[in-house]
C-alpha cells in the first residue's frame, strides 16, 4: 500500500470516483452485492422514471428504507479521509455515483454527483424545489408520496432515474476532471454503470494511472496500475499514514 501512498504524494490531479460500495461501511447496503439494494427491490422498477409515474408509491415506500433515513447514517472512515485528504492537497476532486450525501456531510467540498442526489426534490408538474428535510417525514407518514402544495403535482427526488438523461452540467465537469487526472482511484464500484464505468478510460487514455479497491472484479482491471480488495484496509492505512 505504501506504492498507492506514494502516488498519491506525487499525483499532480487525483481524482477519486467513488461507488455504493464505500458506504457499506455506514450501514448503507450497496446496490449489486451479496447484500445489495437489487436482491431485495426490482431493479427495474425502484429506479426506473416510467414506473415512478405510474406508481410512485413503489419507489417511496421502499426507498423509506435506504433514502429516507439518511440523516441518521453518518460518513464513514472512507468520506472522512477523502475529506482530509482534499484538505491536504492530495485530491483535487471526488466523482461520485452515490446519492446519499456523505462525502458533502464528511466535509468534501469538490463532489461531482452524476447521479444527483435526493438533497432537493422538484415537482414534475410546475418545478418548484424542496428540500430533503421536508420530504423524508412525509414519505414516513401516512401520505407516504410527496405531493406539491403548491399545485398539487407529483414530487420526486432529483436523483437520475433510468430513462432520464443526465445533469449535462455534472456530466461535462467529470469527463473534464478524469481527463485532467494523473491518477483516478476508483474505491468501492463494480464500474458497469455507464457512464461513469467510462471515465476511468478517460485517465488512462490521457497517461493518467488508474488504481481500484473493489471487493468484486471490475471491467476495467486490466487497466488498473495498482488493484485492492479491501477498502476498509486500503483507507485504514491511510489514516495512519496521513497526519
Amino acid at each position: 500500500m505504501h506504492q498507492l501512498l506514494s502516488l498519491l504524494r506525487n499525483s499532480s490531479h487525483c481524482v477519486f470516483l467513488s461507488g455504493a460500495g464505500i458506504s457499506t461501511l455506514s450501514g448503507i447496503p450497496d446496490f449489486r452485492g451479496s447484500k445489495g439494494i437489487y436482491k431485495q427491490f426490482d431493479a427495474d422498477k425502484i429506479f426506473d422514471i416510467h414506473y415512478f409515474r405510474e406508481d410512485p408509491a413503489y419507489f417511496y415506500t421502499h426507498g423509506r428504507e435506504f433514502i429516507y433515513n439518511l440523516e441518521k447514517k453518518e460518513p464513514n472512515i472512507i468520506h472522512k479521509m477523502l475529506a482530509k485528504l482534499e484538505e491536504q492537497g492530495m485530491v483535487k476532486s471526488i466523482i461520485t455515483q452515490n446519492i446519499d450525501m456523505l462525502h458533502h456531510q464528511a466535509g468534501s467540498k469538490r463532489v461531482i454527483e452524476i447521479h444527483g442526489s435526493p438533497a432537493q426534490h422538484t415537482c414534475l408538474h410546475c418545478g418548484r424545489k424542496f428540500p430533503y428535510e421536508l420530504i423524508s417525514p412525509i414519505v414516513h407518514g401516512p401520505q407516504v408520496v410527496p405531493k406539491c402544495d403548491g399545485c398539487g403535482g407529483l414530487v420526486k427526488p432529483d436523483i437520475i432515474f433510468f430513462g432520464e438523461m443526465l445533469d449535462q452540467n455534472a456530466l461535462a465537469q467529470a469527463i473534464s476532471e478524469s481527463s485532467k487526472a494523473d491518477l483516478m482511484v476508483v474505491i468501492g464500484s463494480s464500474l458497469v454503470v455507464h457512464p461513469a464505468a467510462s471515465l476511468p478510460l478517460n485517465t488512462v487514455k490521457h497517461g493518467g494511472r488508474l488504481v481500484i479497491v473493489n471487493n468484486m472484479p471490475t471491467p476495467l482491471d486490466d487497466y488498473a496500475y495498482l488493484r485492492y480488495p479491501d477498502l476498509e484496509e486500503v483507507f485504514r492505512y491511510l489514516e495512519k499514514e496521513v497526519q
